[in-house]
């Protein structure tokens, strides 16, 4: 393909920011920037879309490569997709227009300024799953803290300020490691070309330093336990629309760094570092699992949710087996549906009550049916119901840790019970029960702006829940590709 589709595909959204950055922001102008920025952003989703269905799924190479020298001997920009890269940024492409819609009642000031953070957020984030050189990787992984700063600092919560500050400085500092680890990379290979660096191989004496410098950042961005802490605060601050992106694509940038550089570059530390994963995986799912069950606020106990997820992310990654890999990724996608839905069900009552605390809900399956039986469907899909993408995943990456170590998996199968516990608790209380507030009789039901957001996330959470095929004929190829290489790394050092 000679059309550059993935520069494209970086640009678009940062292009639309520009153009809504000279438009006049107006009372009465709200409108028209909303429309220019949705443009924007469905135009994206049908270019990766177009992507998907021009991509070669038998293939492992990366595709569509676009190659151009930056700075002469040191950085090239190059950008290309695998099977593993392909569907996060399908993933970022479908959330991204759905937050755009979501602003109509939650973002009552600088909407345009909003919108032109959203849409530059988008460029770095499909930008992280498209770079094949370690230094552009860094710039965009890190560039996505800024937009996600503003989010939160400018249109949250009352304590926004400290939120905002503690998102930052935690996951800048993580990185500060990775920098220092990319530069010593460059100086003993010669190269930041992550496809260079996968035929070199990294000089196995410094692959220990270098992984945990990585891990740094990988572990806060997931997040995993003990520096997690973070995340319950930027969710319950963030706007709706902030949470959705956090939730949906910025933990899963982690993930896929653990997969691509982790597990790509540093095999020989990967294999020696696997315990470590194992052990903070299974207390991050055991312990926030604890925690969550004992929240009041809707948002952190969903926040909560999304690390013990994420713990079984990191798990299926390290089995190096093809079932917990492909587990993970499919994982990672269910849950960018899944948590964004439940995130976007919390700013639905919010919006209507101005309350997140679940004490001040209950009985209200009467009043607005269709929130009720959509927030059903996203809390079983939470918890791995068979026939939602949440079951497709925590399934596969269970079969794969079974197969490398019994006991992790009967401890991390623990999870998936307290997962069933916080979330129908959560629902029990909120939905159903004694109308004891008042108020909540005024409630009016889901709008269509609301009520088409939330069947865009139901269709493809059911749809891969019963027929995950799309997702794992992707993956398949490319994952096996990587476990061989892995393997092969390993036996020649």
């Amino acid at each position: 393909m000679n059309f550059p589709i993935l520069s494209s595909l970086i640009l678009l959204p940062t292009v639309g920011a520009l153009f809504l950055f000279f438009t006049k922001d107006k009372e009465g102008n709200n409108s028209t920037v909303k429309y220019v920025a949705l443009f924007t952003s469905v135009v994206n989703f049908v270019i990766s879309i177009y992507l998907w269905a021009s991509f070669d799924q038998s293939s492992s190479n990366f595709q569509f490569i676009e190659e151009r020298i930056w700075i002469e001997n040191f950085i090239n920009y190059k950008v290309g997709v695998d099977g593993i890269s392909i569907l996060f940024i399908i993933l970022t492409t479908f959330i991204t227009p759905l937050c755009i819609i979501s602003v109509n009642s939650s973002i009552k000031t600088k909407l345009r300024d909003f919108l032109i953070a959203i849409l530059i957020m988008e460029s770095f984030m499909i930008g992280v799953f498209c770079a094949l050189d370690l230094v552009v990787f860094y710039l965009f992984f890190e560039a996505g803290l800024i937009p996600m700063f503003l989010i939160i600092g400018i249109w949250g919560g009352p304590k926004r300020v400290y939120s905002a500050f503690k998102f930052f400085l935690y996951t800048l500092l993580g990185s500060v490691l990775m920098l220092v680890a990319i530069i010593s990379i460059y100086w003993t290979s010669g190269t930041t070309d992550v496809i260079k660096l996968y035929e070199l191989g990294i000089d196995p004496k410094y692959q220990n330093l270098l992984w945990l410098a990585f891990f740094s950042s990988f572990a806060v961005k997931t997040p995993m336990w003990p520096v997690h802490t973070w995340l319950p605060d930027a969710h319950v601050e963030a706007p709706t629309a902030g949470s959705v992106l956090l939730a949906a694509i910025l933990l899963k940038m982690a993930g896929y760094g653990f997969i691509r550089f982790s597990l790509g570059l540093f095999p020989v530390a990967s294999e020696i570092f696997t315990p470590l994963i194992y052990t903070l995986s299974v207390i991050a799912i055991i312990l926030t699992s604890l925690i969550a069950l004992m929240q009041e606020d809707m948002k952190k106990l969903i926040a909560y949710s999304s690390v013990a997820h994420m713990g079984f992310v990191t798990l299926g990654i390290f089995t190096i087996q093809q079932q917990g890999i492909e587990g993970s990724i499919i994982q990672m996608i269910s849950h960018g549906l899944v948590s964004a839905a439940l995130f976007l069900c919390v700013g639905v009552v919010y919006d209507r009550m101005h309350s997140r605390l679940i004490s001040s809900y209950g009985g209200i399956v009467s009043i607005i049916p269709k929130y009720s039986i959509l927030f059903m469907l996203f809390t079983l899909a939470a918890l791995g119901l068979p026939g939602t993408s949440g079951f497709v995943g925590e399934f596969l990456i269970l079969m794969g840790v079974f197969k490398d170590n019994f006991l992790v998996a009967v401890l991390a199968s623990l999870g998936v019970i307290l997962g069933a516990a916080y979330m129908l608790w959560l629902y029990k209380r909120v939905v159903f029960g004694k109308l004891i507030n008042e108020d909540l009789k005024s409630m009016i039901d889901l709008n269509k702006s609301e009520y088409f957001i939330l069947a865009c996330l139901a269709i493809p959470t059911l749809f891969f829940g019963f027929y995950p095929d799309p997702l794992i004929n992707t993956i398949e190829v490319s994952v096996s590709d990587l476990i061989n290489m892995y393997n092969s790394n390993l036996i020649n050092k």
